[in-house]
């Protein structure tokens, strides 16, 4: 497993470039994915993910991101993505078989979750865009498919597929956007609906508004430099400054 960090510019989200990594400490141990739902079985979170962190008996075999535990997997890179103002991890994608998968979570009202509300709104900011959504049933219940408009580097018109998945937890809402060929292709998207599945979500008990980013952090043992590599046996930088206030919205994938 390889660690990485990009750049993002909180007004371009397509802006964060992949930067060399190196191997990170290894992570001793692996964490057991609960099981997907059997054809025909009710999809339900606390059974098959993702997990709550009071719904595990160890953060042992985990890579812990502060918010969002991780598991490991042969081949996977983990990219953390920085925001450029802030210099704040503001997502966390998993590259993994010419695929990815982004992580987000957020804080939610105790009551209520918010995917119904989430699933409207990237409908809406896709048509903005000239794009096209599709609403199915998925591995995780209700997921988003969209199709935004794209220049290739040829100059020729294209598209970009993105796949929406949310789920609602204890005042917690965790966001996965697939992009590539696991976008599309159910084969492609089996490894990296598992580790979405195997995300533990660290809320923490201090009051947050709803929607605001659930704070990731670097992992323990590992800390990128200003090139991108990450060294191991430093503890993780922490920069103080403002809680990064967005709410959930389209990323654009290719």
């Amino acid at each position: 497993m390889v660690f990485g960090r990009a750049k993002k510019d909180a007004r371009q989200d397509d802006a964060a470039v992949d930067a060399a990594a190196e191997p990170a400490a290894e992570t001793s141990g692996h964490a057991a994915a609960p099981a997907a739902a059997a054809d025909g079985e009710a999809y339900e979170r606390s059974v098959h993910g993702p997990l709550d962190v009071e719904e595990i008996d160890s953060k042992d075999g985990y890579v812990d991101l502060g918010s969002l535990l991780v598991t490991p997997h042969e081949g996977l890179q983990l990219r953390l993505e920085v925001e450029e103002a802030t210099q704040r991890v503001v997502a966390v994608t998993l590259d993994l078989n010419g695929s990815s998968l982004q992580l987000q979570a957020f804080a939610a009202p105790r009551s209520e979750g918010l995917w119904d509300e989430i699933r409207q709104q990237i409908g809406q900011s896709v048509a903005s865009q000239g794009g096209t959504v599709e609403e199915i049933d998925g591995t995780f219940g209700p997921e988003v498919v969209a199709k935004l408009p794209a220049e290739a580097a040829d100059g020729s018109r294209g598209y970009r597929i993105a796949r929406f998945l949310g789920v609602d937890g204890p005042r917690w809402f965790l966001r996965g956007v697939l992009g590539g060929p696991a976008a599309l292709e159910r084969d492609a998207a089996e490894d990296l609906e598992t580790l979405f599945r195997a995300v533990v979500v660290v809320r923490g008990e201090s009051p947050m508004p709803p929607r605001d980013l659930l704070p990731l952090t670097l992992p323990r043992d590992a800390v990128s430099d200003a090139a991108g590599h990450v060294a191991a046996d430093r503890p993780a930088e922490r920069r103080p400054g403002d809680s990064f206030r967005r709410g959930p919205e389209i990323t654009h994938l290719g």
